[in-house]
């Protein structure tokens, strides 16, 4: 388990990176943490670090937004938070996005859609927001 500190909004490039370091090697990135711990800021700082040109919003209605690396490698981005049946992920085919082995899925709230992640290639980060308002990731395979 790796463990990153951010103590202010300054650190959240560093913070992207030693995340980007720490799942090297998997393409499903899940991230756990209550509204508002800041999921969507450390993705938006992910993708910076990935060189992703386009401006990162979360996709809440879309489900998913998608995005393309400074290598040309699709980068996806799921917001599954309003999903009220999981019919709807399979509606828009989320194993084309998840079993594409050249793209990185980095998930916001995937605890609504748990019994269909790949069994490999996932890591979870875990996002507490601390009394003094900094934040601690815990990153697990």
């Amino acid at each position: 388990m790796t463990t990153i500190e951010i103590k202010s909004i300054q650190q959240i490039d560093e913070a992207a990176q030693r995340v980007l370091n720490a799942i090297h090697g998997k393409n499903i990135v899940c991230f756990y943490g209550t509204m508002g711990a800041g999921k969507t800021t450390l993705i938006r700082a992910i993708c910076k670090a990935l060189g992703v040109a386009d401006v990162v919003t979360s996709p809440s209605f879309a489900l998913v937004n998608e995005y393309t690396d400074r290598n040309g490698k699709p980068v996806y981005h799921f917001d599954f938070y309003r999903i009220k049946r999981i019919d709807e992920v399979y509606d828009f085919g989320y194993e084309e996005y998840f079993y594409n082995p050249e793209a990185l899925c980095l998930i916001e709230w995937p605890e609504l859609i748990e019994q269909i992640l790949p069994t490999q290639g996932v890591v979870n980060i875990q996002i507490a927001v601390n009394a003094d308002g900094s934040r601690t990731l815990q990153i697990s395979d």
